[in-house]
This record gives structure tokens, C-alpha cells and sequence, in this order.
């Protein structure tokens, strides 16, 4: 991903088209990027601004996944499943009950 639209995404947050959304933007780019960290980070934000955010729920399990932190992920994703099972969004559920099964085997 390219720095440019890293910066450009930045430059937004704290502006008055701040929200869950740039956030969640932010944090894909940076996770595409290979910053792990950082993605987290925004992340975090896009779910403080949107606790229903299912999607940067699933995201943030993925950022925090590559960043070595299975407790976070599973964390996130547990989180994002109960969101989405409120907000009756199977498809977002069903995924992230699949990673979580994967770095959490029954038995």
C-alpha cells in the first residue's frame, strides 16, 4: 500500500469526517502495509466509534492475529460475533466463529 494514502488517511482522522469508517480504512491500509501495530491501534478506534462495526471487529482479530496476539484476536473476534449476532449478520458471524475455531480447537 502506498504511504501517500496512508498519510492521506491520517491527515482525516480528527477531522470532521472522523469516524469508524476512516478508522477502519486506516487500519486496512496499515495491516496491508505490514504494520501490525498501528493497525491495531485504529482499529481499536473504528470499534470506539462503532461498537457495532462488525467488520472492524473481524479486522482487528486479523491485525492482532499477525501481530502474534492470539488472546486479542480471539478477544476481537469473540466481541465481533456477538455484535453480529445481534445485528442479525450471519455471513460476518459464521467467518469469524471459523477463525476463532481455528486458533481455539475444541477439546
Amino acid at each position: 500500500m502506498s504511504p501517500s494514502l496512508i498519510e492521506s488517511l491520517r491527515a482525516q482522522c480528527g477531522g470532521p469526517r472522523d469516524g469508524a469508517l476512516l478508522r477502519f480504512s486506516l487500519g486496512n491500509t496499515l495491516l496491508n502495509a505490514g504494520n501490525h501495530a498501528e493497525a491495531i491501534e485504529a482499529l481499536r478506534q473504528a470499534v470506539t466509534f462503532d461498537p457495532d462495526y462488525s467488520a472492524a471487529w473481524k479486522l482487528l482479530g486479523k491485525a492482532c492475529l499477525a501481530a502474534q496476539d492470539e488472546a486479542g484476536a480471539a478477544e476481537a473476534w469473540r466481541q465481533g460475533i456477538a455484535v453480529a449476532q445481534r445485528r442479525g449478520d450471519k455471513q460476518a458471524e459464521k467467518e469469524m466463529a471459523v477463525f476463532l475455531r481455528r486458533i481455539e480447537p475444541l477439546g
